[in-house]
């Protein structure tokens, strides 16, 4: 069991991508984080949201992460 910590605010969401090699989670920080699941390690932070990431979900090949936010967009 890892515990995966970088937030700086509380965490909204959370998903394993479809292969179970990476761990993204979205926060009320306003940062998406990708994570390596088999040793914890931080592998990216997405930014750009203006307002806190409240979901998170990779497509269905794992190429790609959808983040939705409180600022009414989506990247």
């Amino acid at each position: 069991i890892k515990t995966l910590t970088g937030h700086t605010d509380r965490v909204t969401s959370v998903i394993f991508s479809p292969d179970g090699k990476t761990v993204a989670s979205a926060s009320l920080d306003k940062t998406v984080k990708l994570w390596d699941a088999t040793n914890g390690t931080l592998i990216k932070t997405l930014t750009g949201h203006t307002a806190p990431v409240m979901s998170v979900i990779f497509s269905p090949d794992g190429k790609t992460v959808a983040s939705a936010s409180r600022d009414k967009t989506v990247k």
